[in-house]
């Protein structure tokens, strides 16, 4: 049942990522009143003021839909909250929207550990444009990696991997480095004949930056075909996802025990083959007792339930609001 206009809901739960923000008004018994999706949430480019005005129009929509003036709390799974002191600035910033009567905001991770897992309890390892990792316990504890690219330790997503393939591709065709197929396959993708065309259309702009992600499936199609430098780089790759996921288990005192590791973002979830089975033996060797799984719910979904964690909702609620998304 909705809620009367200017009425209350139990949680507003927000996942914000840099591409794109879902929202969405749940109600006290778990019944989702009200959603609604925007733009991505950029606030290192934007400013946070700027940014968290973009998420106000969402959240109206949502409101408008549920019927609904405010919420009792506030889940905010964020992108660009990289670090507490970011979290803590973001969330005041949202405290002073008054959406709710408390508010709690982490990095977006975090949400698609929580929509993976029956209990606030796991490691998620993300590898979309870059890489991520965050755990949990449902005593608090978290572990958590700053993220920030090669400046943090970071190697890798599809991104990195996308720079990688290119690296060696350029140096293979004018003798710098050794062979590869990627000389030819990455040029190819876009119609061109050598990597110097497709250096000179990236520099030019000819090739909008943004299409290089495109290259990580022509990476993982040219490793799939037998290349060895294509194959190191999806095998280095597992190596990043298998270390990340190791380094929590062991910070959350996890890897002795039967923990569920969720495998989420783009190049994850897409299962390819070769990065699959690596991840899994590699995750087999380093930490036996942990159980792979790939992350398909929608993210808003873990932000909805971390929010009802907090409120202290009985675990059917929980149940009811992840039936919804998984029929929806």
């Amino acid at each position: 049942m909705r809620g009367s206009d200017g009425g209350r809901g139990s949680v507003l739960a927000v996942d914000a990522g840099n591409s794109k923000t879902d929202v969405a008004v749940i109600a006290p018994d778990g019944e989702v009143l009200g959603a609604a999706r925007g733009g991505g949430f950029q606030p290192p480019t934007v400013g946070v003021t700027t940014a968290v005005d973009g998420l106000a129009d969402v959240v109206r929509q949502a409101f408008a839909e549920a019927g609904v003036g405010s919420v009792d709390h506030v889940s905010a799974c964020l992108a660009n909250a990289d670090f507490p002191v970011e979290e803590e600035r973001l969330a005041a910033a949202l405290r002073t929207r008054a959406w709710g009567a408390t508010v709690e905001v982490r990095n977006d991770t975090f949400a698609i550990l929580r929509a993976g897992v029956a209990e606030p309890r796991g490691v998620a390892v993300v590898c979309g444009a870059g890489v991520n990792c965050v755990g949990m316990r449902p005593d608090g504890r978290t572990a958590r990696f700053p993220a920030l690219g090669r400046i943090s330790g970071d190697w890798g997503g599809g991104w990195g991997l996308a720079e990688e393939a290119m690296w060696h591709a350029a140096r293979a065709e004018d003798g710098r480095g050794g062979p590869t197929a990627l000389a030819r396959a990455l040029p190819a993708h876009f119609g061109l004949d050598s990597m110097y065309a497709l250096i000179e259309a990236l520099h030019l702009e000819h090739v909008p930056a943004a299409r290089r992600h495109e290259l990580t499936p022509v990476l993982f199609a040219t490793a799939t075909a037998g290349d060895p430098v294509a194959r190191a780089l999806v095998d280095r790759m597992a190596e990043e996802v298998v270390a990340m996921a190791t380094v929590a288990l062991t910070r959350l005192d996890l890897l002795g025990e039967e923990t569920p590791v969720l495998l989420g973002g783009g190049v994850l979830a897409a299962r390819h083959p070769l990065l699959d089975a690596a991840v899994r033996e590699a995750l087999a060797a380093a930490a036996p007792k942990a159980v792979p799984r790939v992350v398909t719910a929608a993210p808003v979904l873990g932000a909805a339930l971390l929010g009802l964690d907090h409120v202290g909702a009985p675990r059917t609620v929980h149940a009811r609001v992840r039936t919804q998304y998984e029929r929806g």
